[in-house]
């Protein structure tokens, strides 16, 4: 059997920059374990996998090491390969997932996906991630995942994680988020997943269902530029809707080709 695939550079105008995800078309689901050892092949953050049936398309994510249920940079990816490779006529593209309908509308060259807020209540941190900090955060806020909340975009960009100390927690499909305000755009952040194949996320869209309404509040303003400050780097354009969060971001297509099971 032979599928079509493609790598997608999200969230970014330049190739070599954002974060890399792969988009595979099937006209059938395969079995999970199949699906995860494509993903492991592809070895980039997130590989997508979506059935097109007309009105909506199932997708699905997978990091080299398993199924998520929300992924901002690979559905951007997705509805980038469905819109501006294969020219699919509708707009909004409607996509059934583990985290409900998404929808995601193409306009001037950025796609904006309508994603659920997940709004972050105060607790504490665990002791591995704090341990494994060589900056400690001044607030500690949780959703899906951990966000820490740091005084200034400089500690945000110096910040390491000893790898060992941290790995020795797992927090299931959740990561911890650093963020503080940022210098020239509205809030800065990075992402880190511990016991995973990838450390450090490039640029990770669910994250901002987190900080959307966390900043959003804290600055007092429903639009909202923000910046991931990875090695890659990447731009996100952000709203505050309420239940819901507006990611908007642009993407550039890498590679196109085959692979063979």
């Amino acid at each position: 059997m032979q599928n079509e695939i493609y790598q997608v550079d999200a969230f970014t105008t330049n190739l070599f920059y954002g974060n890399p995800a792969c988009v595979v078309p099937l006209k059938k689901w395969l079995a999970n374990d199949v699906l995860l050892k494509i993903a492991k092949e592809n070895a980039v953050a997130e590989t997508a996998f979506f059935i097109d049936n007309g009105n909506e398309i199932e997708l699905r994510w997978f990091t080299p090491d398993l199924e998520i249920d929300l992924c901002g940079h690979a559905t951007l990816a997705t509805a980038y390969v469905i819109k501006s490779v294969l020219k699919h006529p509708s707009n909004p593209i409607l996509f059934t997932t583990q985290s409900g309908k998404l929808e995601v509308v193409y306009k001037n060259n950025f796609y904006y996906l309508n994603f659920p807020a997940r709004k972050p209540i105060p607790t504490k941190l665990p002791k591995p991630i704090e341990a494994a900090l060589n900056i400690q955060p001044q607030k500690i806020y949780k959703a899906r995942d951990y966000m820490l909340v740091y005084e200034n975009e400089d500690e945000i960009r110096n910040i390491t994680i000893d790898r060992q100390i941290f790995d020795t927690i797992n927090l299931g499909v959740g990561g911890v988020i650093v963020t503080a305000k940022g210098n020239e755009s509205d809030f800065v952040s990075r992402f880190f997943t511990p016991q995973a194949t990838i450390l450090e996320d490039p640029v990770t869209g669910s994250a901002h269902c987190t900080l959307i309404p966390y900043w959003s509040k804290e600055l007092s303003k429903n639009k909202l530029n923000a910046q991931q400050l990875s090695q890659r780097g990447g731009n996100l354009y952000c709203e505050n809707i309420g239940e819901r969060v507006i990611i908007a971001g642009q993407a550039q297509l890498y590679l196109k080709g085959t692979f063979y099971i």
